[in-house]
């Protein structure tokens, strides 16, 4: 299982329950993700004290922070260890508002003013941002210079986050994977496990929230904390439609050259 990966490589987080490794995943020829390679997180600000010894044995060379200087200002600033390059790649795009409501959600901040999204459904605003993530001009630029560093030696290990670790961390994973030739299907069971891995925090978080707002709508906040089949599937067929191939997204979406493809292969694969 996914979150056993992380166990058997020696590290847990708990300020951060949704980190893990994704060394281990068999990709292009058979070889293996390279362990201690290629991390995803969701932000660094709630790791704790026992945490830091644990991202310092890590020793990221690069952090890649996907979240709009916005979400950055508001949440703890991220704890991190060493001197590693940090490196800022916004995808983020006001005119979906669902954003600041995960952000707004974890944080603990008031909700009163996203009463038109519960209304219209976070589901659907969520499967529209998955769609937005293949197609959106900050999203191509944001997911192709993470790939780019990704390739470079120079900066692994590579740790990359948004806010919660789930949506545009999840997207860029699955465009790092694909790249990397991991099977779709152990794609999917790594971008679910951010369900079962956040369980325990996703109660609390709920449970907060419906003290500080009695008649809390708890369909509008559940899906903006999960991960959903139905979210990856919008940004699956948004790549199919627009481009025909996950690998003709790859190339006409992203620009990443079969050059990338292959420095990628030799810096992430055994």
């Amino acid at each position: 299982m996914i979150g056993e990966r992380a166990t058997a490589s020696g590290w847990t987080l708990v300020g951060a329950p949704n980190a893990r490794d994704l060394g281990g995943l068999i990709g292009a020829e058979g070889r293996r993700v390279r362990p201690g390679r290629l991390i995803r997180t969701p932000a660094l600000g709630r790791l704790t004290d026992e945490d830091l010894p644990v991202l310092a044995k890590l020793g990221p060379a690069c952090v890649v922070d996907l979240r709009a200087e916005s979400e950055v200002s508001v949440a703890p600033p991220d704890r991190l260890t060493g001197d590693p390059t940090v490196v800022h790649l916004p995808v983020h795009d006001p005119a979906h508002p669902v954003f600041t409501y995960v952000s707004a959600v974890l944080l603990g901040h008031d909700l009163s003013e996203y009463a038109e999204l519960a209304r219209q459904g976070t589901p659907a605003a969520m499967a529209a941002i998955y769609r937005w993530f293949v197609t959106g001009a900050a999203a191509r630029e944001g997911f192709a210079a993470a790939v780019q560093l990704a390739a470079d030696e120079r900066n692994v290990p590579l740790v990359y986050h948004c806010s919660a670790g789930k949506d545009r961390t999840g997207w860029l994973t699955v465009v790092l994977l694909h790249a990397l030739g991991v099977d779709e299907a152990a794609i999917r069971a790594d971008y679910l496990a951010h369900n079962p891995l956040t369980e325990s925090l996703r109660e609390v978080l709920v449970d907060a929230m419906r003290q500080r707002h009695p008649g809390l709508d708890e369909t509008a906040v559940r899906p903006v904390l999960e991960v959903r089949p139905e979210y990856l599937d919008a940004a699956y067929e948004q790549v199919r439609q627009v481009h025909g191939s996950f690998g003709a997204y790859l190339r006409d979406g992203l620009g990443i050259t079969e050059e990338t493809v292959a420095a990628l292969r030799a810096n992430l694969l055994e």
